[in-house]
């Protein structure tokens, strides 16, 4: 009796232990991040105006949707509930998808302010908008997929000459406009990088107009210190969103290609490239150090604050070089 006992416990030991051993890599496998894509691929020649950048939102959205494990962010059951970092990642791609959108829909595919909007990318812009984390019916998936699929029906009206009210118009004022909202997106993820140290910061929410007004007051000096549970999320947050927009502006590169030759801004828009590129490299560490930041440690945040940082400045340019005559 005592020798099934002891065998017993054994199973149940030796159960438990593989059952622990398939979840661990399990979850090391789904928070793998998707590698880059090469965005000319499977693009026409000569490719038609903007296919290449709708082509490539559709597939970083879809990226998003079917990579390893899925879309976890909304996921309620172990082991992905307790996963941070790849939803972390997954939002921060979002952000980036959700954004480019909008500028498809009220820029990109719009002749000027009164022309009608795309009917496609009315279904797909709010769409793409809905909770991140909503999981009971309606799932974000379920969303999110109908956006795509939307997404994807303005995409062959573009190829269709048949289809003319479907169109794309690669100026230099609709470039601008997104890039505007990329360089807010960006200059909000260096902020929240640098802040991995924690830094008093002069309050400048006012500076350059005297006769700019607040709704409340705020406090002259900051301290700006992002909490130790939020540094990895911080982190691959701002590491989705680089991957999503790198994509973005290789895509631009190509159906802008004549506007960016006109105001002689491809080694600008290179370079931006290039520095969202260093934001990619492999993190040999297995956790996100938060050394100080002349500290005998890494600071991780630091190094992708640098980066980004480096990009938006970039990006500013680029807009200050589309908007001359």
């Amino acid at each position: 009796m005592d020798m099934e006992k002891a065998l017993d416990k054994r199973w149940i030991i030796a159960s438990v232990s593989i059952v622990f051993v398939l979840i661990f890599f399990l979850v090391f496998y789904w928070s793998a991040e998707p590698d880059t894509f090469d965005v000319r691929e499977q693009t026409n020649q000569p490719p038609v105006t903007g296919v290449t950048l709708t082509r490539t939102l559709h597939t970083v959205g879809s990226t998003l949707l079917d990579k390893p494990g899925g879309y976890l962010s909304n996921d309620v059951i172990p082991p992905s509930v307790f996963m941070d970092d790849m939803p972390a990642w997954e939002f921060g791609v979002l952000e980036m998808v959700r954004d480019l959108a909008l500028a498809m829909r009220k820029d990109f595919s719009r002749s000027q302010s009164q022309s009608i909007e795309n009917p496609a990318l009315v279904i797909a812009q709010p769409a793409l908008n809905v909770n991140h984390r909503g999981w009971i019916l309606p799932s974000a998936e379920s969303q999110y997929r109908k956006g795509l699929d939307a997404i994807d029906d303005y995409l062959l009206d573009l190829q269709d000459p048949r289809q003319g009210e479907a169109q794309f118009y690669a100026r230099a004022d609709n470039l601008r406009e997104w890039l505007k909202q990329v360089e807010k997106r960006l200059g909000s993820l260096s902020q929240r990088l640098s802040a991995s140290v924690g830094q008093e910061r002069i309050n400048t929410d006012l500076a350059g107009d005297p006769n700019a007004r607040q709704s409340t007051p705020s406090a002259q000096n900051l301290m700006i210190k992002t909490s130790w549970w939020q540094l990895d999320n911080n982190f691959y947050e701002a590491r989705g969103a680089s991957w999503a927009l790198l994509h973005f502006l290789k895509a631009v590169e190509v159906d802008f290609a004549d506007v960016l030759e006109k105001k002689n801004a491809r080694v600008s828009l290179q370079q931006i490239i290039r520095e969202l590129e260093a934001t990619q490299q492999t993190v040999w560490s297995p956790m996100i150090l938060n050394g100080s930041g002349f500290g005998a440690l890494a600071n991780h945040s630091l190094v992708m604050a640098n980066y980004i940082s480096r990009a938006n400045a970039a990006i500013i340019d680029l807009s200050e070089l589309l908007s001359q005559g």
